[in-house]
């Protein structure tokens, strides 16, 4: 007997009597962590067999397929290396060869897109310190970042491209006037999300902006930034017809502290109750409105994405199970 659970993206089977097996099987959610290739993870998610250098060019494919209960555990990840520089049409093609027909890879946008003005440090040389001219540039975007994706054919695994724009000294009003300049000038075959580390700027000129070009806020759990349900409080709604959630670091700690107390990310250092009811209940509510919903976890949050990530997919099991028409008593 199957019934449905809030939403019919959950089906929660009875076999035999008591009702003992429940599968979440939502084509809506997305559960990854932000990179993959840890060593701290071999034994767990990898066979201790590979050399570190093949281990970096071949460990997608064995990430891809890591089992949890029985059923593939991720079915997306998170790509940073496009936020120092865009994939080549090379770089995808080596993708593709790792990865399954049902998997999406979420890639951070370049930086030289993303940053208003360089910060004043020698890594920058003559820019350090300067307004960055090409700053929200949709023809360089679409040139550099988009083209190797079309040449590739990687358009069926390209999850949502994620802007994140760190803390700057720009008012709201400019910042999102060039938002909207710059979204309205992309195409539409592919997602975007915007993650904005500056708290001031969650305003309602920032929301109707994303919504009219159907961009996602990127719900991020960061050092400086606030819980994530008050976040959707500023907002008021979801965006787009998706939408991802980042789990980045503890509320209030340093990226460099965080770091440390979490290094060699082989066990959970922490658990952060807060960060996982406030995600279940985002995930919750975006899959009743039948949104597409990413999730990605880093190990700087409470030390081991893998263990996290399956802690949210047992508590998002157990919320739905918890609510169905068979826990309530009302299975006719």
């Amino acid at each position: 007997m199957k019934i449905d659970c809030l939403s019919p993206s959950w089906i929660i089977e009875r076999v035999g009597g008591p009702y003992t097996d429940f599968r979440p099987i939502s084509s809506l959610i997305r559960f990854g962590t932000a990179s993959w290739t840890y060593q701290g993870w071999q034994g767990q998610v990898y066979t201790p067999h590979f050399s570190k250098s093949r281990f970096k060019r071949e460990c997608l494919g064995e990430y891809c397929q890591y089992q949890y209960q029985g059923r593939s555990l991720f079915r997306t990840v998170g790509n940073d290396s496009g936020y120092c520089r865009p994939p080549t049409t090379d770089h995808l093609r080596r993708y593709l060869n790792q990865i399954p027909d049902d998997f999406d890879m979420c890639f951070k946008v370049w930086n030289q897109l993303t940053i208003p003005r360089y910060v004043n440090h020698p890594r920058y040389g003559t820019w350090a310190g300067q307004p960055n001219a090409r700053f929200l540039d949709a023809q360089l975007f679409k040139d550099v970042v988009l083209r190797p994706f079309r040449e590739a054919q990687f358009e069926p695994h390209t999850g949502p491209f994620l802007f994140e724009f760190p803390p700057h000294g720009m008012s709201a009003e400019k910042f999102c006037d060039q938002l909207d300049a710059f979204f309205g000038q992309l195409p539409t075959d592919f997602r975007y999300a915007v993650e904005c580390r500056s708290p001031g700027l969650l305003c309602p000129r920032y929301r109707n902006i994303l919504v009219k070009h159907s961009v996602a806020h990127v719900y991020t759990h960061w050092s400086y930034m606030p819980p994530l349900l008050d976040q959707h409080q500023r907002l008021g709604t979801f965006t787009a017809p998706f939408t991802v959630l980042r789990l980045h670091t503890p509320l209030k700690m340093s990226y460099e502290t965080a770091k440390k107390r979490a290094e060699p990310y082989t066990k959970i250092v922490e658990e952060l109750p807060q960060m996982r009811r406030e995600t279940v209940h985002l995930v919750r509510q975006a899959v009743t409105e039948a949104r597409r919903t990413y999730v990605l976890v880093n190990n700087r949050a409470e030390g081991n994405a893998p263990l996290t990530v399956q802690a949210l997919s047992d508590q998002l099991r157990n919320m739905f199970v918890a609510n169905s028409p068979i826990a309530t008593g009302m299975d006719d």
